[in-house]
Order: C-alpha cells, then sequence, then structure tokens
C-alpha cells in the first residue's frame, strides 16, 4: 500500500546566495564601475565609514564568507580602474566591491522535482543514510540544484536532517560550455550546499537533475546525475560527475540522440554498454545505448502512450531501479486537462527493452490538498531508491513543494499487468 510520509519540502525564502553581479555588455560594465569608483573617491571619510558599516551589518552575517566575496570581487574590477586606484583604503575598496554584489533567494519560487540516492557517507549501523537532490527556483525562474541529506529508519520513516541557516556556493575550478570543474570547500556543509548555473548554456537554469549511484565494472562507486541546461531560449543536456558531493564534473552530452529532456542513466551496464531512458520525440519512453558515457547517437521505442493516464505524454520518472524481478522504471504519465500521474513499468532485466508488466492505473496522483501550486495536478519525481524491500519515491507537488512515499516491492508487483 502507498504510504504518504510526514516530509514536508517547502521553498525557503532565507536561504539566499551572493554574488558578483555586473552589466551584460562590456563597455557598459567598465562605465559603471568608473562611475561608482568616483562617487566613492568624493565620499568624507566619515560617510564611507557609515555607508561600510552598514553593509557589513547588514549582510555579513547572512554569508559566511562574506569578505571573501567582497575580496574577489575587487580583484576582479580593479582591472577597470585607473592606477591611483591602488591608493584607496581597504574600506573603500570593500565598499566599492559591494555594489557590485546581489543576493539571490535560491528557492523563493519553489522547491521541486527530486531525486534520491544512498548517500556515499554511512554513519549509522541501524539507518541508511539517503541524500535528496531538488530544484531550487527563484526570482525569473532560474533553476539550481540544492540537498537534503537525511536517513531511512528501520520502521522505514524518514528522518531529515536540519538545514543550515546558510548557503554556500561552490569555487568554478574549470569554466567552459563542454566542461566544468565544481568544488565546495570542504567546511561546507552538503546541505548549504547550492549548485547555480555557472556557464552561459546554463544561465537560465539547471533542471530536472536525475541522479542515480553508479556501480561500474570493478565496483566502484560515482554518482551521476542527467539534467537539462537552458540559456533561455535553447536546451541542452548536460551530465554532472561526482564522487563524494564535494567536486563535480559537468560534461555536455553529444550525439544525434541528445535532443530533448528527461534522460535517465541505468546505475550499471548492461552487456558492457551504458543504458539510458530517454524521450527524443516528448512522447515515448526509449532506450539507448552506448560504449561512451557522453555520447549517444541512436534510441528505439520501448513503450508509446496508450492509457488513459498517459495518452498526452510519457516519460521517466529518474533511473531505473534494479530488484530481483527486473528493472522497475517509474514513469511520469500526462492525461486530461495536463493531470500529471507516476505509474511504473517492468522491464527486464537481461534486456530492458522488453516490457514484462505495467501498472495499468497511477500509482501516485495528487490529492486534493496537493493540487495547488506553480502548475496544478502535478505530481513528478527524478528518481527514488529501493531499501527494505521498499521502494522511497521523493515527489514534486503542483511544482512547488516536494515529499516522499514509500510502497513495498511486492505491492507494485501486484498492481502490475
Amino acid at each position: 500500500m502507498l504510504k504518504r510520509l510526514a516530509i514536508d519540502l517547502k521553498p525557503d525564502i532565507k536561504r539566499v546566495v551572493c554574488f558578483p553581479y555586473y552589466h551584460s555588455i562590456e563597455k557598459e560594465k567598465k562605465k559603471t564601475i568608473e562611475r561608482i569608483y568616483n562617487g566613492i573617491k568624493s565620499m568624507d571619510q566619515v560617510l564611507i565609514q557609515e555607508t561600510h558599516n552598514m553593509v557589513i551589518t547588514e549582510f555579513s552575517a547572512r554569508h559566511k564568507t562574506f569578505f571573501k566575496i567582497i575580496d574577489n570581487t575587487y580583484k576582479h574590477i580593479k582591472k577597470y580602474l585607473p592606477q591611483e586606484a591602488d591608493q584607496l583604503s581597504a574600506m573603500q575598496q570593500e565598499l566599492l566591491a559591494s555594489y557590485f554584489l546581489k543576493e539571490y533567494s535560491v528557492e523563493a519560487a519553489a522547491l521541486f522535482n527530486p531525486s534520491m540516492v544512498v548517500h556515499p557517507v554511512q554513519d549509522s549501523n541501524e539507518k541508511l543514510k539517503i541524500l535528496i537532490s531538488l530544484r531550487a527556483t527563484g526570482e525569473q525562474h532560474i533553476s539550481s540544484i540544492e540537498f537534503f541529506e537525511g536517513y531511512i529508519k528501520q520502521d522505514n520513516e524518514i528522518e531529515l536532517l536540519q538545514r543550515g541557516r546558510h548557503c554556500r556556493l561552490p569555487e568554478l575550478k574549470v569554466a567552459d560550455i563542454e566542461k566544468s570543474v565544481l568544488v565546495f570547500e570542504n567546511d561546507v556543509l552538503l546541505n548549504e550546499q547550492v549548485i547555480f548555473p555557472m556557464t552561459t548554456d546554463e544561465s537560465n537554469g539547471i533542471e530536472d537533475v536525475r541522479f542515480v549511484k553508479f556501480t561500474d565494472d570493478q565496483g566502484k562507486h560515482s554518482y551521476y546525475g542527467t539534467f537539462t541546461a537552458y540559456d533561455g531560449r535553447i536546451i541542452k543536456s548536460k551530465l554532472i560527475c561526482t564522487e563524494d558531493f564535494k567536486r563535480f564534473t559537468v560534461r555536455s552530452l553529444k550525439g544525434r540522440g541528445i535532443n530533448d529532456k528527461g534522460m535517465a542513466l541505468f546505475p550499471r551496464k548492461i552487456d558492457n554498454k551504458y543504458v539510458m531512458i530517454s524521450r527524443q520525440d516528448g512522447e515515448n519512453i526509449r532506450i539507448m545505448y552506448s560504449d561512451d558515457i557522453l555520447t549517444w547517437q541512436s534510441s528505439q521505442i520501448i513503450q508509446v502512450p496508450e492509457l488513459p493516464w498517459q495518452l498526452a505524454k510519457l516519460g521517466n520518472c529518474g533511473s531505473p531501479i534494479e530488484i530481483n524481478d527486473g528493472w522497475l522504471l517509474l514513469v511520469h504519465g500526462v492525461g486530461p486537462v495536463r493531470k500529471y500521474v507516476i505509474g511504473a513499468y517492468l522491464l527486464d532485466k537481461k534486456d530492458p527493452t522488453k516490457i514484462l508488466k505495467r501498472t495499468k492505473k497511477p500509482m501516485l496522483q495528487a490529492q486534493d490538498d496537493e493540487r495547488e501550486g506553480y502548475v496544478p495536478n502535478v505530481v513528478y519525481s527524478c528518481g527514488g531508491i529501493c531499501h527494505n524491500d521498499t521502494v522511497f519515491i521523493p515527489f514534486a507537488l503542483s511544482d512547488y513543494a516536494s515529499s516522499v512515499v514509500s510502497i513495498a516491492v511486492n505491492d507494485i508487483l501486484n498492481m502490475m499487468e
């Protein structure tokens, strides 16, 4: 029987990050820096100190690394200043830099489309530590990635760790559309981390990451997440990789098979090939095989929409989950009035192009108190896990908040035909 757990993840407007903010046109950027520089030079010492104190008092406690952010910002704008700017006092430098910073409330609009994986660090013999990634959306509908940590207890209830007040951004070690490397400092808690768009092809959002714990041929574990990068006009499929959720490598996916959203990687190779669930045409569930995890050329349809709850569109809800009977593929279907629901398919373990069984009716749909949100009548997931013969499915509520349900594997199988 499906059980709704006592998990209520709602957006918190107090979770803010601070980062540099410049004019996008280089000529205007230089002009603005010079104008504010001249304005600060014209201030008397009393006004400088008064304004500087206001900035420090109001913002330093909100960001653990506020002074480092200011220092890095000044180092950047210094190259636009005349040589005489070297005579500015430390207080004037900090004040000048503060005019080119902004705060951003990362989840002011929504906290949704979650995925769940087994945590890389297990610190309890009695509970399974888990990690939930979520799509956080703020001003101008820009999406980023945030995390919750928690445990699945022996009674199959979930206990989430309290999130800290602060948010932290990573340091961008390599910045390129084809490959970027993001590193969080060692003192940054996982639930403080925010992976914010860093490259131009992500400028309007990092959307719907589907993390999976991947095991290679030697038994080594890594975490891969497929996501959609959006620059305001064009979508692009990318892959984020990590072993410890501290250091992340982001790569662009390529090939003829990369032309739509919603791809989900199998948690291991099959017949020595990487395998991906995809949906190149916006309607059908497809599968792809590749020797190279970054290159995908062709796909084949394994299921078309044919049931009332999925006639408009059918897609995956994250990476397939390996169970004794095969691969459990959670899916979302779009029905009348664009109502999103979640069902499941059972794929053959050796040949996942073969569908063995499926749920004829939805497993999960929005209850009356879950229907209202940014996009009404939607439940959606980016991936769950199986533990204690139970499937745990984090899911979004109408593109606004998130929760978790659990259901025994046998209950799912008994729903299938």
